[in-house]
């Protein structure tokens, strides 16, 4: 007897499940009952995985999923599952690694076969209509799926179970099992990150910025890298490509010129032309670069950019609750981009004594800059430009506010992109962190408070009983945190405490990490998984060690792990975290964009770092003074009396402000004026690197 199933997605709280919840196709849920299902009735299943800003996703539902002839082959003989991947980013790591050893490629929508024990043997990505460039149907797919399974079942088992076999231990090849610390630091030499600088400048984009050809990603976390090479190197070239890039970023396409906020990538290598669809973890890493941009520089551009990409995530993606949304989407309209795009003739009726002036600006022309029409950019620096049309740079500026101010009034009234209202731990920790680094940055009062708020919001709605939730939900079988939600809420606490001197987030941090080490730490290896332990849903557990697009839960932890083991004494925590970091090694210099982060904690790990304790009756001016500056490698701890943390201790409170710098496992006579000491926290060259 065959079961009577439905299309279920309506009762989901995900907007891109609820986006197929009316498609003809019996779409399920992946929960136990479901893969129970599947085996009883040995069916293979297709899990078709996607998010709610994707463009490609869209195109396919309306093409293929709205098919009613279409659905009710896939009805009759697929258990069918929708996956939203920024709710179950664990099983989209599986699969999509999965997809990338079949085919070679990736991306989404990802539609991967797997067979009744849920184990993946066939899949891709986009399927079109009808037969294309190479590419089948998504017809001809299905059927061919169907063929293989009632015909050739073995061999889609056996290629299953070989590919699960590989799952298993892919991970292992970036890092060493077994290996001698004292012959590695003995073959350490100054060679090491100097290769890794030369890979990074040698894929450089020097004429447009950034890294490679199109599509082209903005690779935050590879610039952040860069920027710490910088310091520690002096290198004027890794600097000078990192504010160069910013620069051609900033200015492009890729971000809104009107309303602010990073586009997820450029489909061109000059910036120009955006994927238009907007994520709250991008324009969180863009706010990290830019602080540190501007702690370098002091350069208004970059503080003008990090008051303008908050101002966008406040305004575009904050909840009425207090958390942050997930992303915008690139569509509106049915077509993508259409919110973003403007006709000259537009411009010209909206303004019309400084039309001209500003269409210059932004690059709009009658014909149009992109399919008929305009993306605003700018290719000129604002004092350049102005004086060439004989003004100061104060009055078209003006000129500019007031003609954003009304092209932003007439952008609104159009029909507005979908929000994917997810509230995710992770998104929200990574944002935490980032308003962290700009009130350091810009000694930005509100920035600290929302950072606050924002951490508060987390632990009332996202932490119950000592455990983390992945996302906000009213639903009873909420999803448990996944590693990288530990990591990055472990980072905010951190940078939560130095930017108030409030050693409570310590203790929190504390506790988390406690958590993930019970919980998901992989004893064999040293690394962690990627999934809780109590989570019994997945075909495997596997480890997260890519920095690609953002930084991954280990190399975030082995940060975490170092960091808390001087504050809390722990000597076990920092040997864990350098038995990472040694044995990730030869990985980080062969391919130093993808282990972006683990460069950067590998980093301060050879360099050694600096803790700076500020003690005194004023502790918030000279916690300014240190947050102002450029110290990526410092552990920051400011209190005005004697606190329970160990930094604390057998300290002078009676002064006014002290700050007490110990480096290298050598202490200094504590001072009162920051200027005083910043020799010890410059940058050290390779040159100076010794081995103890």
């Amino acid at each position: 007897m065959k079961p009577h199933l439905k299309n279920i997605l309506s009762k989901e709280t995900s907007p891109y499940l609820l986006q197929h919840a009316k498609n003809p196709i019996h779409w399920q849920v992946w929960n136990k009952e479901t893969l129970q299902l599947a085996k009883d009735l040995e069916r293979p299943i297709l899990v078709s995985i996607g998010y709610a800003a994707c463009h490609w996703c869209h195109v396919m539902e309306k093409e293929s999923f709205e098919d009613e002839a279409i659905a009710s082959f896939m009805n009759e003989h697929f258990i069918n599952i929708k996956i939203d991947r920024e709710e179950r980013p664990d099983l989209d790591h599986i699969y999509m690694e999965a997809l990338q050893l079949l085919t070679g490629s990736g991306g989404w929508p990802l539609n991967i076969f797997l067979t009744s024990d849920g184990k993946p043997f066939l899949g891709g990505t986009y399927f079109p209509p009808q037969s294309m460039h190479n590419r089948p149907s998504w017809r001809e797919t299905i059927q061919f799926i169907q063929d293989i399974w009632k015909n050739r079942r073995s061999d889609a088992e056996k290629q299953a179970n070989r590919l699960v076999d590989h799952l298993k231990t892919s991970g292992h090849l970036l890092f060493k099992k077994d290996i001698e610390i004292t012959f590695w630091n003995n073959n350490l030499n100054t060679n090491y990150f100097e290769e890794a600088s030369v890979k990074l400048l040698s894929n450089a984009d020097f004429r447009n910025g950034g890294f490679g050809n199109a599509p082209k990603f903005p690779q935050l976390s590879t610039l952040q890298f860069m920027l710490n090479l910088y310091y520690h190197d002096g290198r004027d070239q890794l600097l000078n490509h990192v504010i160069f890039s910013l620069r051609k970023i900033l200015t492009g396409g890729i971000y809104d010129q009107l309303a602010g906020g990073l586009s997820r990538y450029s489909t061109d290598e000059h910036w120009d032309v955006p994927h238009f669809e907007k994520m709250l973890y991008d324009n969180a890493l863009l706010i990290n670069l830019l602080s540190d941009a501007y702690q370098i520089t002091k350069d208004i551009f970059y503080k003008e950019a990090i008051e303008d990409v908050v101002s966008f995530c406040i305004k575009e993606l904050k909840s009425p609750e207090g958390g942050f949304y997930t992303s915008i989407d690139a569509d509106s309209e049915g077509k993508e981009g259409s919110f973003y795009v403007w006709s000259k003739k537009e411009i010209d009726a909206l303004l019309p004594e400084n039309a001209d002036l500003v269409c210059e600006w932004f690059g709009v022309t009658e014909k149009g800059n992109w399919e008929g029409t305009n993306i605003f950019r700018c290719k000129s620096e604002i004092g350049m430009f102005a004086k060439s049309k004989g003004m100061n740079s104060e009055d078209f500026i003006s000129i500019l506010k007031t003609a954003k101010e009304i092209l932003n009034k007439q952008r609104k009234k159009r029909e507005r992109p979908a929000t994917d209202t997810k509230i995710l731990l992770i998104n929200n920790a990574m944002l935490v962190s980032a308003l962290c680094k700009a009130s350091a940055a810009l000694n930005n009062k509100k920035y600290q408070l929302l950072a606050i708020e924002l951490f508060s919001f987390i632990r009332d709605r996202m932490y119950k009983k000592g455990i983390l939730f992945h996302s906000v939900t009213d639903k009873a079988n909420a999803q448990v945190a996944f590693l990288d939600d530990y990591a990055y809420l472990i980072q905010a606490s951190i940078h939560l405490q130095e930017i108030t001197g409030h050693e409570n987030y310590l203790f929190f941090a504390k506790s988390l990490t406690e958590y993930v080490i019970e919980n998901f730490a992989d004893q064999e290896t040293g690394y962690f998984f990627y999934t809780d332990k109590i989570m019994d849903d997945v075909i495997l557990r596997k480890h997260d060690l890519y920095d690609s697009p953002i930084p991954c839960g280990n190399s975030l932890m082995a940060q975490n792990l170092r960091y808390l083991s001087v504050v809390f004494e722990n000597k076990q925590w920092f040997a864990n975290s350098e038995n990472t970091l040694l044995r990730m090694s030869d990985s980080i210099k062969q391919y130093p964009a993808s282990m972006s982060n683990w460069g950067i904690a590998l980093l301060s790990y050879l360099f050694g770092h600096v803790e700076i304790v500020i003690t005194g009756t004023e502790t918030e001016v000279q916690r300014r003074n240190v947050l102002h500056s450029f110290i990526p490698n410092k552990i920051l701890i400011s209190a005005e009396k004697e606190g329970s943390i160990i930094l604390t201790k057998n300290k002078n409170y009676s002064n006014k402000g002290l700050i007490y710098i110990c480096k290298n496992n050598q202490c200094y006579s504590p001072v009162e004026d920051f200027n005083a000491i910043s020799h010890f926290h410059s940058g050290l060259t390779f040159s100076k690197l010794k081995k103890e």
